[in-house]
């Protein structure tokens, strides 16, 4: 093997190596992200005012931004209330406006070999709204959830 077939190939070698640290840095650093986003954008939050003795600070938000407010307050804390990582679960949710029920689940993301899981198109959420019971009286009670197999849910959504 001659010089030049030599560099060419460690060139090649080095540039792999190079791309796949790259790689796995821009995994690491997307994982990050994803998991302080929530907790930086809060900061927002941070910077108080003084309220004037005779004002009075309102908030009215429609339907859509109230369903949005839940969604994400269960995002933001399904480590606490579903006992997750968040950043190894994929999130479902629903709600009922007419009996003011919502429903929020999490299942795994991903299987042993990286492939996204999905949650299984006969899971019906609605349904499930109907069927399941409430897990809890109050969200501030210390078990929230209850774990059902997919195919538990499955039965539940064809009734």
């Amino acid at each position: 093997m001659d010089s030049k077939s030599l560099i060419s190939i460690t060139y090649i070698i080095s540039v792999i190596i190079f791309i796949l640290i790259v790689y796995l840095l821009y995994k690491f650093i997307k994982k990050i992200i994803k998991k302080y986003k929530r907790k930086l954008n809060l900061t927002r939050f941070d910077m108080k005012k003084d309220l004037d003795e005779n004002s009075v600070r309102v908030i009215k938000i429609s339907k859509d931004a109230l369903f949005e407010f839940i969604y994400e307050n269960f995002i933001d804390k399904q480590e606490l209330f579903l006992e997750v990582d968040s950043l190894d679960v994929i999130d479902s949710f629903d709600v009922d406006w007419e009996n003011g029920q919502f429903i929020f689940c999490a299942h795994k993301s991903e299987d042993s070999k990286g492939n996204i899981i999905t949650l299984p198109q006969e899971i019906n959420l609605k349904k499930l709204l109907k069927n399941i019971p409430d897990t809890t009286s109050s969200m501030y009670n210390g078990k929230r959830y209850k774990e059902y197999t997919k195919e538990e849910l499955i039965k539940m959504s064809e009734k």
